[in-house]
């Protein structure tokens, strides 16, 4: 998963250590792996690692390109990175890892702003340049990947998580009328840029923003879905378009089997599920693992459904798990 965070002020102050710290502990479960931070007077980046990609301790956060002067923090995975990375040594860039952390930092001294519609994948990133003390904001196309922001004057904080940016402290956590009522009216779902406080706003999908040194900013975005009805589809048949979304399917699951770790289904044995492990399996995944999670029974509400992902997990061969959570245990996780 990984998680970042950070604090950049633009009046010259330096970046409260202490905040960044806060907040990048705040993020542990979000990444067991690794830890790290990086202040630079007025810019301060943390981050927790889980690892995937380049299992190294070369593609560490927050990433830091001496010799082109930019830091970044990353949270994601961009899928086709090994292509990426392949067409940038080609324009000259030397690489000192493996993974897609470093691809992020090289695409953009190559292609800019036009980078973010290179990748293909899900993400959330914070880069700085050193040279000119521009920040770079940017997240995937669906919003994926969290990101959010909490603004103070020239000062402004981020972190992957809400209760994260809570921990650095001196945020206005009146509750926010707008994203209250975004969330009773659309079953807990609070769009862009709102949220739950007034003093934090989510960053939007699709989106890459500049800031220069002084704090102005410049927001682009960069990606929309294209509803155009083209005269061609018009006589295609339910199976055309049958055909049509199982080979969107296969290249969604293939991409993501890019991992130097083993890659794992939480499998409950429904439609979806069974679909990813069956896609899995036709692209030659081995030693695939599943999980299942189920609970007690409760008024006369059965709590699990092993019996169904049993039966696709048998059919696949997977290394198969329960995980059985009872009531107790359940409870006793719940805060107080």
């Amino acid at each position: 998963m990984c998680g970042l965070s950070g604090e950049i002020n633009f009046d010259g102050r330096p970046a409260d250590a202490g905040a960044v710290q806060r907040m990048t502990d705040a993020l542990s479960p979000r990444g067991p792996d690794g830890s790290g931070i990086v202040m630079r007077g007025p810019v301060g980046l943390g981050h927790r690692r889980l690892k995937i990609i380049d299992l190294s301790e070369a593609a560490q956060q927050p990433m830091v390109d001496a010799d082109l002067g930019v830091t970044l923090a990353f949270n994601g995975c961009i899928y086709n990175y090994p292509e990426l990375r392949e067409e940038l040594q080609g324009l000259g860039f030397r690489f000192f890892s493996h993974g897609d952390t470093e691809v992020i930092i090289k695409a953009w001294k190559a292609w800019g702003e036009a980078c973010v519609e290179r990748f293909k994948g899900m993400f959330a990133f914070v880069l700085h340049e050193r040279d000119t003390g521009r920040t770079v904001i940017a997240r995937d196309r669906f919003g994926i990947k969290p990101l959010y922001l909490a603004e103070s004057g020239k000062r402004l904080r981020f972190a992957s998580t809400l209760p994260a940016l809570l921990a650095a402290g001196d945020v206005d956590k009146t509750i926010d009328p707008v994203g209250l009522h975004h969330y009773m009216t659309f079953h807990a779902v609070v769009p862009p840029p709102h949220t739950i406080l007034k003093g934090v706003k989510k960053f939007p999908p699709a989106t890459i923003r500049v800031i220069e040194a002084d704090g102005t900013a410049k927001d682009r975005l960069y990606w929309r879905p294209d509803m155009t009805r083209h005269a061609e589809d018009a006589a295609l048949t339910a199976e055309d378009w049958r055909d049509r979304v199982l080979d969107s399917l296969r290249e969604a699951v293939k991409r993501r089997m890019v991992a130097d770790v083993p890659v794992g289904v939480l499998l409950s044995g429904g439609v979806d599920s069974s679909l990813i492990v069956g896609l899995l399996a036709e692209l030659g995944q081995k030693d695939l693992m599943t999980f299942s999670v189920g609970f007690e029974e409760a008024n006369g509400e059965k709590g699990d459904e092993f019996v169904y992902s049993d039966l696709i997990a048998k059919h696949y061969g997977t290394k198969h798990h329960q995980i059985f959570v009872p009531h107790q245990r359940l409870m006793e996780a719940l805060p107080g």
